[in-house]
């Protein structure tokens, strides 16, 4: 990824968010903080520590992630890709990239009540470890943190 693609990938981002996570951030108190998100995004992709990548489908940003070191910050696919596949496939990918890079135990922050953010990742093989933190955004959710292990290559899902 790279700055240019940054409109795209919240063209992606914002209406997803919107809708997954309705119950954490109620838009007519907390909407979507576009000009944040993308300074965010600006920072993550000039930072030698985090990877940030898109997924394409005919040249169009269908779905994002960024890792940085064992750590999935951020993944996340089009409003319309839901429910077809596309973020098992993003997710697939970028396991088996973390993976390739040598990472054994990988984790992640999910909104607690992020309901299906939370269902995807347990039916991946994230599971739990009871540490909690709270997000920077106003109102400031409670996260979840989650981890999977990546030692065996045979185990994709």
């Amino acid at each position: 990824m790279e700055s240019a693609d940054v409109p795209a990938v919240l063209d992606v981002q914002e209406p997803a968010a919107v809708a997954g996570l309705a119950d954490v951030f109620p838009q007519d108190r907390h909407p979507f903080p576009r000009e944040v998100v993308a300074a965010r995004w600006r920072e993550e992709i000039a930072s030698p520590d985090v990877e940030c990548l898109v997924a394409l489908d005919a040249g169009t940003v269908v779905g994002f992630a960024a890792v940085r070191g064992d750590e999935l910050l951020h993944l996340g696919t089009a409003l319309e890709r839901w429910g077809t596949g596309t973020a098992q496939e993003v997710h697939d990918l970028v396991v088996d990239h973390m993976r390739s890079r040598g990472t054994r135990r990988a984790w992640l922050w999910v909104f607690t009540d992020n309901r299906r953010g939370r269902r995807f990742y347990a039916r991946l093989g994230w599971a739990p470890t009871g540490e909690r933190s709270r997000s920077t955004f106003p109102p400031h959710a409670e996260l979840l943190r989650l981890e999977r292990d990546l030692s065996d290559p045979a185990r994709r899902r």
